[in-house]
């Protein structure tokens, strides 16, 4: 039994199970520590993966050679692709799983990494040793007295850090529902320098499917033709798809949920935590939006071989009679039968402006925290984190430079920048519009933005780099194709009629066919012959011309974008050490002194986006540095 290992990673959800996968991957002797390992990467909160945003960051996990993609496409009950009426900056890929199939295959996986080993306990301190004027991570103690050595310690303590869970008036220890929280790592981080704080989320009840009368919902049927997560071969789209159904509250729902009010702990000031703005409570939702008469929610299978439903939108707190009471006034669950009710929970978590871009603390060397143990809320942004944590701890190890992701170069650096250089008020979610450039961080692109970094780190295999090559070469000869093959009127005219575009006179490139609106290329390719027998000569798949077409339609804002990028980027390029003195510059505001010498980013790129840092103290910042 080993008891040294290179990295310890204390959680075994979404961001431990990434973050010890990837160090260990990569080569560090590692140990996950969890509660219970029956519940790896469980689905505190709804059985689904993606969405809005959340979709690119799975697939830029995926590119980064993270396993939440791939294992999302073997658990998968149902796919859809969001927003495809939108531009392709917004689409999203969102996934219904078998959340007991996902928490399996997890298992499955960490079980099967090599140099990666598995203990059941719960961390209560962390070890520290002085080392000159720094404080260093060199292990953990648990509860069973058991202390494990390493040169890195990776936190990813979910909801468990002195974990409460609210319904009604009562309220319990836990960090989930059947499991126990955890004691002793915050007051310790505490006494470390560290600043905490409390947040809040929620969940619905679980609903029994006996008991529901699904013939007067709306059904919500998956994609005709499924996409997947992963860009490995190694996945195929889900066959046999679930449906989903949508439910609607009604005035009498909302005045039975309203006779709760008095004993719901959000409104009595039992709860302090800071709740989701993006996620509210039904309780919360109702008392905001006073005037809707009715609010839509989703009704999810939680996997295919259970009754067990999720009520998508209808998180509570309340007392548990007023959730039977209220559920009961929806058509179609008159007779309801409940697993258990929703709840809310508390928890303790640490400001993330206490930590670098590389996830490390400012406080300890080698200890990195990931997850929503930085305020984040989501199995996307924890998983985002956890990878990244687990990968550069094993960097610092190593001796190598930290990977750090730009803005410009995915969502997952968006995430970290955000939370590094401006923290969080409430919990964080990813939304495209917090992306300044979203038209290069599409989810058809992650593996050609992220795989080659990816590959150079030793986590994509020479499989996945090949695939990637092939993939930009036949989209690359494909444009070519179609900008020097022209296509005659009597080939196209009736199908331009069909869409409501202008006919052509004359022959015509189909590139410049393609740059109108209406036209997509898959419908092109069955009309004209010349297209047709081009793509049949090559192994082109639907990705590869579905990220041909968007290179070509969307030239314009990609170099557009591309080009805002690099002139940013110049400010990224000037670094700060990070003992600098700030109150040496008179000319700089006081606001800014202050939050940058608590922050001390690494770049005037950052320093730029820190709220209370004004262009005139950026102004001061360059010509202290030199431009």
């Amino acid at each position: 039994m080993r008891l040294e290992y290179d990295v310890i990673v204390v959680g075994g959800g979404h961001a431990g199970c990434e973050a010890a996968a990837a160090a260990a991957r990569l080569g560090s002797y590692t140990l996950l520590i969890t509660m219970d390992m029956t519940k790896f990467a469980a689905m505190s909160c709804n059985p689904a993966i993606g969405g809005i945003a959340k979709g690119q960051i799975v697939r830029e996990i995926d590119a980064m050679g993270g396993q939440m993609g791939i294992i999302t496409d073997r658990s998968a009950i149902q796919f859809r692709m969001l927003n495809r009426s939108k531009g392709p900056a917004m689409w999203s890929p969102r996934a219904q799983c078998d959340k007991s199939l996902f928490s399996a295959l997890w298992r499955k996986t960490l079980e099967n990494t090599r140099r990666l080993f598995l203990w059941e306990d719960t961390v209560c301190e962390i070890i520290t040793e002085k080392k000159g004027d720094k404080t260093v991570a060199k292990g953990v103690r648990t509860k069973l007295g058991v202390e494990f050595r390493s040169e890195a310690v990776i936190l990813t303590a979910g909801t468990f850090l002195n974990g409460t869970i609210h319904v009604g008036r009562s309220s319990v220890a836990g960090g989930r529902a059947g499991d126990s929280a955890s004691y002793g790592l915050t007051e310790q981080l505490k006494s470390l320098g560290f600043e905490s704080g409390r947040m809040k989320t929620g969940t619905p009840a679980r609903i029994d499917a006996r008991s529901i009368n699904f013939e007067l919902f709306d059904i919500q049927h998956g994609d005709t033709k499924p996409a997947k997560f992963s860009f490995s071969g190694e996945t195929e789209p889900v066959k046999h798809q679930l449906p989903c159904f949508l439910v609607y509250t009604t005035p009498e729902v909302h005045d039975k949920l309203r006779e709760g009010f008095s004993d719901s702990p959000m409104f009595s000031g039992t709860i302090t935590g800071i709740g989701p703005r993006y996620c509210p409570s039904i309780e919360d939702k109702i008392r905001t939006f006073s005037d809707k008469e009715s609010h839509q929610l989703f009704l999810e299978p939680e996997g295919r071989n259970t009754t067990e439903y999720y009520l998508n939108g209808f998180s509570s707190s309340l007392p548990f009679d007023i959730q039977i009471d209220a559920l009961q006034k929806i058509e179609g669950f008159e007779n309801i039968h409940i697993f258990r009710p929703g709840y809310a929970i508390e928890y303790d978590y640490f400001p993330p402006t206490q930590l670098y871009h590389t996830l490390e603390t400012k406080f300890i060397d080698n200890l990195y925290f990931a997850g929503q143990i930085n305020g984040t809320t989501g199995y996307e942004e924890a998983a985002a984190q956890g990878l990244m944590a687990g990968i550069n701890a094993h960097l610092k190890l190593a001796g190598k430079e930290p990977l750090v992701l730009m803005r410009d170069q995915a969502y997952i650096g968006v995430l970290i920048d955000d939370l590094v250089t401006k923290g969080v008020d409430e919990p964080y979610r990813m939304f495209t519009s917090r992306a300044e450039y979203r038209i290069l961080l599409r989810q058809d692109n992650a593996d050609l933005r992220l795989t080659e970094i990816s590959y150079g780190l030793g986590l994509a295999d020479q499989k996945r780099y090949d695939a990637l090559l092939k993939k930009r070469s036949l989209a690359e000869s494909l444009i070519r194709f179609v900008r020097k093959q022209s296509v005659e009127p009597d080939e196209i005219n009736g199908y331009l009629n069909s869409m409501n575009t202008p006919a052509i006179s004359q022959s015509k490139k189909i590139y410049d066919i393609l740059l109108r609106n209406e036209i997509t290329l898959a419908n092109l390719i069955n009309l004209i012959p010349s297209l047709s027998e081009f793509i049949s000569k090559d192994e082109y798949g639907l990705e590869t011309i579905e990220e041909a077409e968007i290179q070509i339609k969307y030239k314009g804002y990609i170099e557009r974008e591309k080009h805002l990028a690099e002139k940013l980027t110049r400010l990224e390029n000037i670094k700060i050490r990070p003992d600098f003195d700030y109150n040496s510059l008179s000319s700089l505001t006081i606001e800014a002194r202050q939050k940058l010498g608590r922050i001390k980013p690494s770049t005037i790129g950052q320093a730029s986006r820190i709220p209370g840092v004004s262009p005139a103290d950026i102004n001061v910042l360059l010509v202290y540095f030199g431009r």
